[in-house]
């Protein structure tokens, strides 16, 4: 079977074990009121605003229409999709250019980004316009919708719909040699419950005909517009939510792989009361002859379209195992033990309650969470339970001598030597292990050899490698290298906020032989490893294996393609400042300073609370995630929960906030190095930049961070801070603490808000130094908002990101500033900060500094760059790898 491939920056692929795709609409003139208001009033950076809500909402694909009588949609459409394309943020999904104008279509073409799929074409006009659209669209590499709609009009019934796919089908692979996997087939999807006899079987015909298309038209995707289907109950979302969720249900069971879905607008289909189940279904499926008025009477009878939030605690007169099954679901822990003695009493053995009740409840659990009806977070809490439930059974298991329950595969996780980052580890953990996959977690600093050894001596079938910080990448080629020299045949699952398809693509895969693959968030977890361990996996393997080799070569040819400067040229065209001219802050108080337990409420004020729901795979920036349609409900669930552990954490003082900087004189030598003074204008360290070499467009500098600090031969004396700041003392012990009640969920809780607090720290002291400790910002009043946005002047670059990649200057600044010995944050051998909770880095204080990142430099910086600060080639080849060119 062919898949249906799609990109922006980040690839598609659309198999039959991947989740329905969602379409966001809100980028489309008809979807959308403020959308085609903004459009109007050429508002083109707010109108990219939505459609980045949109993708970090969920949406797979960006539907991007201009269709309205008031707009010149085709200058409409060029000039937005060329936003995307310098949106990297957006433009990672595929785009679908939407229009009922051929040359609007055929402008969008010209300048999408990627591979992306036109909405639509039809045989509506003849056989002729059809081909001649088609082998356009083919020639430009996009997928293509079809309308199920010829020259006697739309096909509003079963035979109509598989009669007008087939005859498209046939003409598009046979006469135009369209790709069958890039065609995508809209059946139609018309409103039920009109009152009008011929709509009856509306949705029956859609669903049915979706499985005949899908059974014998090999290869294509079947979509459609979902909140259509509900038209008639305008007014009442929660029978409209119901409709859509029923709706779903029967459609993707029998084929419908994507289409356009509202997740606010959908109730979990086991959720949906069952009185109001039962007339949907009869709705849908066209199961009685009064189903519509039966109904219309409910609608009438419940009219409320707001959701009332109470305590309902009906679910505990259900049987054992929807009771069991509802807190899985719903992550209640709080009557899991009784309800698992029951189920104890009554089974056969203890292990059974386990591999029946629990793990039926787990397969809904993971059902709801591969269909997008649950969020990250509500997995987590699942597990908490699960875990609770299976702690108080093991002593009876133990008792009775009985064989552990067959997992679905035994996977070894763990963080690379040198790295002690595992957040993102452990939330991966939890998601296979809801769907019964046996994870043995040796944690984080694990040497290679220790994971491979445990691997054999497990008999796994799988390892995965998280890293957090750059030098992890080498690391995880080094664990391929190794695999390969013991003839080992793991699959290997890559991941972590360093790691990307790039990287595993060009750098792990081609050390080792069996199958390599990236993993970028925990949802895609499951449908990779299930199939990878699957009995017929080979398939799978070897188009993973080719997919790889193919975006190995592409990626490479870009690269080719890529030209730098060299390095005397680069420093010839660095950023110049008038020196003469330049007025230069003298700091108020020069020397090293410490802060120690800093009380936390400080810091409050200085948090950024969007990653923290990044981490939870809750995409969106906070406040406005809060409210957001897809996964407000989860945020603010999530939000609650930090707040109310935040307050523990502070009133009981479970976290030590420590902190350890200095301002120095300074200037810059030779370039791009600075060199640090004391008070008698002793040299007592030298910072090493680095610097911009990929050619840039005339008239544009080369940056180095060296060139934000006057150079020795100005004549005039200037300064550099750095630091060194924790919030991570307490933070092990406290999720231990929640690990040993087999609680996940507040484990990674504990951790996310361990390292919220760091951040907030960073950020908190850099207000110090700007308004006091330095004091060249007196006057600044920022909000919060404002400080996230660096709003502020002067910059706190860290090494190991884009503007300093080299980790080795932390050594440089943990010498200087003696922060081990003085506030006990130390440095693992991969040079990560432990307690992990942790931020270090540099101050620069002239108004005209900024962050920006260096790039990919040549081999002429690298040798340069080992010489200044007087280390072999390889070491600092080891250190720099992934900015190479």
């Amino acid at each position: 079977m062919k898949y249906l491939k799609l990109s922006g920056l980040e690839p598609l692929i659309i198999t039959p074990e991947s989740n329905f795709i969602n379409i966001g609409e809100r980028t489309n003139v008809a979807g959308s009121k403020k959308f085609l208001r903004l459009i109007k009033e050429e508002k083109y950076s707010e109108a990219l605003d939505i459609a980045r809500h949109q993708v970090e909402g969920g949406a797979q694909i960006l539907d991007v229409n201009f269709d309205d009588g008031l707009l010149d949609g085709k200058t409409a459409m060029v000039k937005f999709l060329n936003l995307i394309a310098s949106e990297p943020d957006i433009a990672r999904i595929p785009i679908m250019i939407d229009s009922s104008k051929w040359e609007i279509l055929e402008a969008g073409l010209k300048v999408v980004q990627g591979k992306g799929v036109v909405n639509s074409i039809s045989l509506k006009e003849g056989e002729e316009e059809f081909v001649q659209h088609a082998k356009i669209i083919k020639r430009f590499g996009a997928a293509v919708i079809v309308m199920a709609f010829d020259e006697d009009g739309q096909a509003d019934n079963y035979d109509r719909r598989i009669e007008i796919c087939k005859r498209s089908y046939d003409i598009l692979v046979n006469k135009v040699g369209f790709p069958s996997e890039d065609i995508i087939f809209d059946l139609n999807i018309f409103p039920v419950a009109t009152g009008m006899e011929e709509h009856r079987r509306n949705a029956l015909d859609f669903i049915e005909a979706t499985k005949w298309v899908r059974e014998n038209l090999p290869n294509v995707s079947v979509s459609g517009g979902v909140s259509n289907v509900s038209f008639s109950f305008r007014g009442n979302d929660a029978v409209r939510e119901a409709m859509h969720s029923v709706f779903l249900y029967h459609a993707i069971k029998n084929g419908m792989n994507m289409g356009i879905v509202n997740p606010a607008m959908l109730e979990v289909y086991d959720e949906i009361p069952k009185d109001l189940l039962e007339l949907v279904e009869d709705v849908m499926l066209n199961r009685r002859d009064d189903a519509t008025e039966r109904l219309l009477d409910y609608s009438e009878r419940n009219k409320s379209t707001k959701k009332e939030i109470v305590e309902d605690l009906q679910w505990r007169k259900n049987p054992l195992q929807e009771r069991i099954t509802h807190a899985l679901v719903k992550g209640i822990d709080r009557f899991i033990i009784e309800d698992v003695e029951e189920a104890r009493q009554v089974a056969e053995r203890p292990l059974e309650v386990i591999e029946i009740n629990l793990m039926t409840g787990m397969a809904v659990v993971g059902d709801l969470f591969g269909s997008g009806k649950m969020f990250l977070p509500q997995v987590v809490k699942s597990a908490r339970v699960m875990k609770k439930a299976v702690a108080y059974l093991q002593p009876f298991i133990e008792a009775e001598k009985d064989s552990t329950r067959q997992a679905n595969g035994k996977i070894v996780m763990a963080t690379v030597k040198g790295d002690v980052h595992d957040i993102g580890k452990n939330i991966v953990s939890v998601v296979l292990g809801c769907n019964n996959y046996e994870i043995i977690d040796l944690g984080v600093m694990v040497p290679a050899e220790k994971i491979i050894q445990t691997a054999i001596d497990e008999n796994a079938d799988a390892i995965g490698l998280s890293g957090l910080i750059t030098p992890s990448l080498d690391e995880m080629v080094h664990v391929a290298d190794e695999l390969e020299r013991k003839n080992l045949h793991f699959p290997l699952l890559i991941g972590g906020a360093t790691t990307s398809k790039a990287h595993t693509a060009v750098k792990i895969a081609p050390k080792y032989s069996n199958t390599v693959v990236h993993i970028n968030d925990a949802s895609r977890a499951v449908g990779v490893v299930s199939q990878l361990l699957d009995r017929n996996a080979e398939n799978y393997k070897e188009a993973l294996k080719e997919e790889y080799v193919e975006f190995r070569e592409k990626f490479l040819s870009r690269q080719i393609d890529k030209e730098y400067v060299p390095l005397e040229q680069a420093r010839s065209q660095k950023f110049k400042m008038d020196w003469e001219n330049e007025e230069i802050f003298k700091p108020k108080k020069l020397g090293i300073h410490m802060m120690e337990n800093l009380d936390l409420n400080e810091l409050l004020p200085f948090v950024d609370w969007s990653p923290f729901f990044r981490s939870w795979e809750l995409h969106g920036k906070f406040p406005d995630i809060l409210q957001d349609e897809i996964v407000g409900e989860q945020a603010r669930e999530v939000y609650k929960d930090a707040q109310k552990m935040l307050k523990k954490i502070i009133d009981e003082k479970l976290l030590t906030a420590k902190a350890i900087f200095g301002l120095f004189p300074a200037n810059t030598i030779n370039h791009d190095d600075v060199e640090v003074y004391d008070e008698n204008g002793n040299v007592i360290s030298t910072f090493r930049t680095l610097r911009q070499q990929l050619k840039r467009s005339s008239g544009k500098d080369y940056l180095a961070l060296a060139d934000f600090v006057a150079p020795k031969e100005s004549g005039k004396l200037d300064y550099i801070g750095c630091f060194a700041v924790t919030t991570g003392f307490g933070t092990d012990e406290l999720v231990k603490k929640y690990k040993d009640d087999h609680d996940d969920y507040n484990a990674i809780l504990a951790k996310a808000l361990s390292d919220r607090l760091a951040e907030a720290f960073a950020e908190y002291l850099h207000h110090q130094v700007r308004t006091d400790f330095w004091g060249y910002a007196e006057s600044e009043n920022l909000d919060n908002e404002q400080l996230i946005a660096e709003k502020y002047l002067g910059i706190r670059p860290a090494p190991g990101y884009p503007a300093c990649p080299d980790h080795l200057e932390k050594k440089t600044i943990w010498e200087l500033l003696k922060v081990k010995e003085k506030i006990g944050l130390e440095l693992t051998p991969g040079l990560a900060m432990f307690p992990t909770a942790a931020v270090s880095g540099y101050f620069f204080g002239n108004p005209n500094s900024k962050y920006f990142g260096v790039g990919k430099i040549s081999e002429d910086q690298l040798m340069d760059y080992a010489q200044r600060k007087g280390v072999d080639l390889e070491f600092a080849q080891k250190w720099l790898a992934p900015n190479l060119a």
